[in-house]
């Protein structure tokens, strides 16, 4: 057999990465689809009733009270994405994603999946055109207020929210007390701690270590019980606030973990003003968020610049380089001291900085 030309390879290799690219093009431009298909059988609770065995599609459709036929399609459109399994026609399995759907799974994902396939977290994304033109956060166009503020008036979405925090922060939960050393601190302060997640995992880790979860009334509804639960009541303080009108006295360290994001420059500086003047000089800070790295990783896929975006159109922050949180903390009385990446897949860093004895510097 005659072997293949130079040329006829090049053309191969290039057809084979022209492929690649358009099925690349084409699973972005179908993503909102998915994302509809999966938030769709999240709330109808697809993935809780088929559990750990298997289920008819027909059987299905009667007890969600579903059309028989457009619930085969939708089945098979998870099984497309690939969260179920058919082994026989009409009949179908969690697959291993599929599982994270369930909410009696270990590390589920349920919460965090039904928030952000919520109508409440796509809706302003319908207007990213105006926020890359304007840089406005375009939440407030569609719902009259802000994103926060919108949580506060309905309080199912907010326990929502919270829920989908918690499991958000689970990996970090399961990391970060073993990548730092919490235990040279007498108290940490988790600021904008939700339910406690975070802290109740330092907590448990260092058992020297006392602790006080800050946050708004909305913030700390599941937090009690979470401490209660954990037999760490008797270690933790709750202390209802805003952060941007104060920080709590009493820590040496301050915790801060998916805040900073959510925020402009000019509110981050505030919020950490307000810790400035309460941090001991030997304290410090301590900032959980993903790091961006100066140029995109052109070998991977980073969720990272979605969640950028996604601080643009729903909540007006965004995601920082290095060089951004050293701009930040110099402006706000902090000295950036180290950045640690948490063990793979979590994409969190931890951002150490201490108290800058000359005080914060000019405004951003």
């Amino acid at each position: 057999m005659a072997e293949a030309s130079d040329g006829q390879v090049d053309g191969e290799r290039a057809g084979a990465d022209q492929g690649q690219a358009r099925a690349t093009v084409g699973r972005l431009v179908f993503g909102q689809m998915a994302t509809q298909a999966v938030g769709t059988a999240t709330r109808l609770g697809v993935f809780e009733r088929i559990g750990p065995g298997e289920a008819a599609a027909d059987d299905l459709a009667r007890e969600l009270s579903t059309h028989p036929q457009a619930t085969l399609r939708l089945l098979r459109a998870l099984a497309g994405l690939q969260l179920l399994s058919e082994p026989e026609p009409g009949v179908f399995r969690t697959t291993a994603a599929g599982d994270l759907l369930r909410s009696d799974t270990p590390g589920t994902m349920l919460a965090m999946t039904t928030m952000f396939t919520d109508p409440v977290m796509l809706r302003a994304w319908d207007l990213l055109g105006e926020g890359v033109r304007t840089g406005e956060t375009t939440f407030g166009a569609v719902f009259g207020t802000d994103f926060f503020g919108h949580l506060k008036e309905h309080p199912q979405l907010s326990a929502g929210f919270n829920a989908a925090m918690s499991q958000g922060t689970r990996t970090t939960a399961d990391t970060a007390p073993h990548h730092y050393d919490f235990g040279r601190f007498a108290t940490v302060v988790d600021v904008g701690g939700g339910d406690g997640t975070l802290l109740s995992a330092i907590l448990r880790a260092h058992p020297g270590v006392r602790g006080i979860l800050y946050d708004t009334a909305e913030g700390l509804a599941q937090a009690a019980r979470r401490f209660e639960d954990d037999g760490l009541t008797d270690r933790v303080a709750l202390r209802t606030g805003d952060f941007f009108t104060s920080a709590p006295e009493g820590g040496d360290l301050y915790l801060l973990k998916s805040i900073i994001h959510d925020w402009d420059d000019e509110r981050c500086a505030a919020i950490l003003r307000h810790i400035r003047k309460v941090v001991p000089d030997h304290g410090a800070v301590l900032i959980v968020e993903p790091v961006l790295p100066p140029t995109v990783p052109a070998d991977q896929q980073n969720n990272v610049y979605l969640s950028d975006l996604n601080m643009l159109v729903n909540v007006g922050g965004r995601e920082r380089t290095a060089e951004d949180f050293t701009a930040l903390l110099a402006a706000s009385g902090f000295t950036l001291r180290t950045v640690t990446p948490l063990p793979s897949p979590n994409i969190f860093q931890l951002i150490e900085a201490t108290p800058d004895p000359i005080g914060p510097g000019s405004r951003l």
